[in-house]
């Protein structure tokens, strides 16, 4: 057998931050869509026009492989709050919804397909 040498070029890709996402399925897939909204400044916008700013980055997996990154989100987060203590539902969000409350809308406390 011939030694041949072999070169492999790794491209680490960017950091992406995900403030939203959503999660769709297919019979054969599921979808994560990570998404990063942003307001913009714009000087040459009209009064009262809002700027944002979207980008996305889709990731498309088997159910199989998606179960697997179910477990290993919750073995991490279990690990997380061992280390630093249990994850609380931040104030805002608790004000949020007392708001929302006070106006009569409820807000559902369901695990979403969505989140941001």
């Amino acid at each position: 057998m011939e030694n041949k040498k072999i070169n492999v070029r790794i491209d680490e890709g960017k950091t992406f931050f995900a403030n939203e996402v959503t999660v769709n399925f297919n019979p054969m897939q599921m979808f994560f869509d990570f998404r990063c909204v942003s307001p913009r400044v714009d000087l040459r916008s009209k009064e009262g026009e809002i700027n944002l700013s979207i980008e996305h980055n889709v990731v498309a997996l088997e159910p199989y492989h998606a179960k697997q990154i179910k477990q290993m989100l919750e073995k991490a987060i279990d690990n997380y709050e061992k280390e630093f203590g249990k994850i609380e539902k931040p104030k805002a969000i608790e004000k949020l919804e007392k708001k929302a409350k006070k106006k009569g809308t409820d807000v559902k406390h369901e695990v979403p397909t969505y989140f941001g």
